[in-house]
């Protein structure tokens, strides 16, 4: 398969998850703003969501299909078969003890989640009701990460990539549908989380047993390749997500600040994910399986070669994605939020915190591409060190902008700390000779500014006053918006296009 064609195919349907993600939260925001239920269920929901992150796709993920391509590369579908149902019967085990600790444990990790929440009983009941609802996802989610890294294993990309639209589906119909239904409404909210889970998990089985990799209940802790991934993913957990822990800290400093902090950074955060997934988290996982294949054959300069690909792609995508998301704050806030309960106010607050976020827009996408770079030759340490000393870097970061900066010197000091993970993680790829750039990288950098600057230029002159997007109107800000964005689109790519870069220049075949 080629890996472009395969980064299209996911990215298309990150895409169609992002727009119904959008969709989503629109209809979260004109429903319920950005207040008491909002910040509740927000706190519920992202504890099980970090988790997800964390073990499924962070942790589990890098540990988990390394270690499936070798079985795979080296000892045949069958002896891979028996190591995806030994490690689905620990994690089933596992997974259920972990949910139902959670669900009786909801108060004490609202309190640690949200401590600021604990002088409104009301906020901080509610959020405990929502944290039992939803906490099961992240077993489910779980679940669903070892069925996507079998398949991504075997090159089956397009069902991993589409089953997030089934959450979104299902909270969209929990939000319009079911809302009324429950009191208070935003409980229907969380059950929708729940859910969404259901529906991937079985989407993503189904995929398994039309591959013939459906796992079989088959405990066996003493398992070789078993002891590997959990050996693996106890580091691996920290260095692949140290953004989503930071994440987790500053909703504990959003919690102390004004009403609404936690939901402006919401918002923000969701917009920022929107280049991440696309890019970001489609990068990743395909070239994750490629260069595990040729650590696994032991050809260093192929695992060179595909690692300055995803850089190159990351750059050329990644760079006028982060410009356009700070010159575009405005118009993007306004016309996916500013409806219903979700006012001027909540617009300009979730704008800063926006610009603070796009800032650190390339390290957090580089992160993406570079820690599989080590996780791939099963190399746990030099990521962690860089994690644990990029989490310290961030959380004094925090303490030195919360005050002049309030809710969006928090998203400032995620952007800055996954810049600085990125910066040193390169560094070390460098440094250990696992990574050498190929010819070519000073002129494609130069070609790439010069693109971005004249995007920059055009939707700046189109972009208009900031006032003309607080008018009512969701059919002209999605028409002036949509065409602002091909504008945008249109001239950064034909701009490349006249310096020379050509899409052919990017074809590459998986390993």
């Amino acid at each position: 398969m080629n890996l472009l064609k395969a980064l299209a195919t996911i990215s298309s349907f990150t895409l169609l998850s992002r727009i119904t993600g959008f969709i989503r939260d629109l209809l979260i925001a004109r429903a319920f703003g950005a207040g008491l239920m909002t910040d509740a269920f927000f706190v519920a929901f992202k504890l099980p969501n970090l988790l997800r992150r964390l073990f499924a796709e962070g942790a589990f993920s890098q540990a988990f299909v390394p270690i499936l391509a070798e079985y795979k590369n080296r000892h045949g579908d069958e002896a891979a078969h028996q190591l995806v149902n030994k490690t689905a019967s620990v994690l089933s085990l596992a997974l259920a003890v972990v949910a139902a600790i959670g669900v009786l444990a909801a108060p004490l990790l609202v309190y640690i989640s949200a401590p600021g929440f604990a002088g409104d009983p009301a906020k901080f009941d509610l959020t405990v009701l929502l944290t039992r609802i939803t906490f099961p996802y992240i077993a489910f989610m779980s679940l669903v990460a070892l069925a996507a890294g079998v398949l991504n294993t075997w090159s089956r990309f397009s069902v991993p990539a589409f089953t997030p639209v089934l959450l979104n589906v299902a909270m969209i119909l929990a939000a319009t549908v079911a809302a009324p239904w429950f009191d208070p409404p935003v409980l229907a909210l969380a059950w929708g989380v729940l859910l969404g889970g259901v529906l991937q998990l079985s989407m993503q089985f189904g995929a398994l047993y039309r591959l013939g990799m459906l796992p079989k209940f088959t405990l066996d802790f003493s398992d070789p390749g078993v002891r590997r991934i959990l050996v693996l993913m106890g580091p691996a957990t920290l260095g692949v997500s140290v953004a989503q822990i930071s994440l987790l800290i500053n909703t504990i400093f959003a919690s102390f600040l004004d009403t609404g902090s936690v939901s402006w950074l919401y918002y923000a955060d969701r917009l920022m994910e929107f280049p991440t997934g696309l890019m970001g988290v489609a990068l990743g996982t395909v070239l994750l399986p490629s260069l595990a294949k040729h650590y696994s054959d032991e050809s260093p300069e192929e695992f060179s070669r595909l690692l300055d690909w995803g850089l190159r792609l990351t750059l050329l995508l990644a760079l006028p994605a982060a410009a356009a998301l700070a010159v575009l704050s405005v118009p993007l806030i306004a016309t996916l939020f500013l409806y219903g309960e979700f006012g001027a106010h909540d617009l300009w607050m979730t704008r800063q915190a926006l610009l603070a976020y796009s800032l650190g827009l390339l390290g957090l996408i580089m992160v993406k591409v570079l820690a599989p770079g080590f996780y791939a030759r099963q190399n746990i340490r030099t990521p962690v060190k860089v994690a644990i000393l990029t989490l310290v870097a961030t959380q004094l970061m925090n303490l030195a902008f919360i005050i002049p900066l309030k809710h969006a010197g928090l998203a400032l000091a995620i952007g800055l700390g996954a810049c600085m993970n990125a910066g040193i993680l390169y560094t070390l790829l460098r440094k250990h000779r696992i990574y050498a750039p190929q010819p070519g990288w000073a002129m494609f950098m130069l070609k790439i500014v010069t693109a971005v600057l004249l995007m920059c230029a055009a939707l700046y002159w189109a972009h208009g006053p900031d006032a003309a997007w607080l008018e009512p109107g969701f059919l002209p800000r999605v028409i002036k918006l949509g065409w602002m964005v091909l504008l945008g689109a249109g001239i950064y790519f034909v701009a490349l296009l006249a310096m020379g870069i050509r899409p052919s220049q990017f074809y590459r075949k998986a390993a």
